[in-house]
């Protein structure tokens, strides 16, 4: 689920992953969401803006959108994690 600042929720699937980690700092972390069928190509005008990631367990984390990217199977969000990961 992608939460939006005006309480707006997009459903939809996320891919994540870690990057390698950097001396001192937070693992940095980055993934894909793709919005459910219902959802139609997630929230208007998303890239650069961010976003709460709310995971099936109940984890968040802060995300910003880089980039859109579409193909067969529609649009994907191209996400960068903000803070600690949520997984």
């Amino acid at each position: 689920m992608l939460l939006s600042s005006d309480g707006t929720r997009t459903p939809g699937t996320a891919a994540l992953f870690a990057e390698p980690a950097r001396k001192g700092g937070i693992p940095p972390w980055a993934g894909d969401f793709r919005p459910a069928n219902s959802a139609g190509n997630g929230p208007k005008n998303a890239v650069g803006k961010t976003f709460t990631l709310e995971l099936p367990d109940g984890s968040t984390g802060r995300v910003v959108v880089q980039g859109l990217k579409s193909g067969k199977g529609g649009v994907v969000l191209a996400l960068m994690g903000e803070d600690a990961p949520p997984f």
